[in-house]
């Protein structure tokens, strides 16, 4: 696509790297296997970075149907020019990594491949495996706190816009389908049925892209802007928007990203947009995480969620948050 033409890695974010310049912020992309499955990712340094330095290192995971060309990238770009190692990588089965279904959204993969990224970058030249720091944003936020439950590797978490995929998927987006869960738990049965008898996977109708009225007919301000953002926007990426198979709904239906905030105990930072209709979710999240009193919730003043992506003056008041958050705890 145009955006990919312009830029040597595909980068389609504001301020994205053209190219190396010796002594300055760099991409490097890279590949490794998680479960068997190649990952693709880009891991930016900073800097002067030299091999035999010392730098804490911060995983980056994107948005569902997002990849790692946009804003997650855009954040690790960011966090390497404040001086980190960052990587941002494409979930298996998503973007340029490997994994059939395409699409594919379990969350037990999720958090594998956030646990892939420090596996990797724990071992990667000049990073002190002890300062490893993880940020998510949306669903990639739902997966990193889940992953920090567990994983201690993880010394400081940070999540922009959280979305917790499994509620939502459970109960429908402002807990919205509570009446239907049943009638979706039934559908996801079939559709795994189906696949097991013809190899036929399923997944949700393609939608065209509404028009101007049906877009202001929407009732969430998270469907209606990411239309933009993944669908007609300059930040549109020809690898994202992977929609998953509709049997994932039987592991994504059971899961939910809060259920164990209490086995968080390291730093936390949650921010969301003041004005993003997802952010209940980042409430909820923020009021089971009992087990540290290192945490905060950072609002950022008349945002929406998907404006968090993109909107320099929220992007910049983001960006010095995170550089202050991890710079006090890696």
């Amino acid at each position: 696509m145009a955006q990919e033409k312009l830029n040597p890695w595909g980068l389609v974010y504001d301020g994205a790297l053209t190219e190396n310049v010796v002594g300055e912020v760099q991409l490097h992309p890279v590949s490794y296997e998680v479960g068997g499955l190649r990952v693709s990712a880009n891991v930016y340094t900073p800097k002067g970075y030299t091999k035999d330095g010392s730098y804490a290192a911060i995983v980056v995971s994107h948005p569902n149907g997002g990849v790692k060309e946009q804003v997650s990238g855009l954040f690790a770009q960011k966090l390497a020019d404040a001086g980190y190692v960052a990587i941002a990588c494409d979930a298996r089965y998503q973007g340029q990594s490997a994994g059939q279904p395409r699409g594919n959204d379990i969350p037990a993969n999720r958090i594998e491949d956030i646990r892939g990224m420090i596996d990797f970058i724990s071992q990667y030249p000049g990073v002190d495996k002890q300062r490893i720091g993880a940020f998510g944003i949306c669903g990639g936020g739902g997966y990193t706190v889940a992953a920090a439950q567990s994983d201690h590797r993880i010394k400081a978490v940070a999540a922009l816009s959280m979305f917790n995929t499994g509620r939502v998927r459970r109960n429908g987006y402002g807990d919205s389908q509570l009446s239907t869960v049943q009638q979706r738990l039934m559908e996801a049965a079939e559709a795994r049925q189906h696949q097991a008898e013809t190899g036929v996977v399923a997944y949700p109708p393609k939608q065209a892209i509404p028009t101007e009225e049906q877009l202001a007919a929407m009732p969430f301000d998270l469907y209606r802007e990411g239309i933009f953002y993944y669908g007609t926007s300059k930040y549109r990426h020809e690898n994202d928007g992977a929609s998953a198979p509709v049997a994932c709904m039987l592991d994504l239906m059971m899961w939910d990203a809060t259920d164990r905030m209490e086995l968080i105990t390291q730093p936390l930072l949650l921010m969301a947009g003041e004005k993003a209709d997802s952010k209940y979710m980042t409430d909820e999240a923020m009021e089971k995480a009992t087990g540290t009193n290192r945490k905060e919730l950072f609002v950022i003043p008349g945002a929406t969620h998907i404006k968090t992506y993109y909107v320099e003056e929220y992007v910049e008041q983001e960006r010095r948050k995170l550089v202050e958050f991890f710079g006090t705890y890696l």
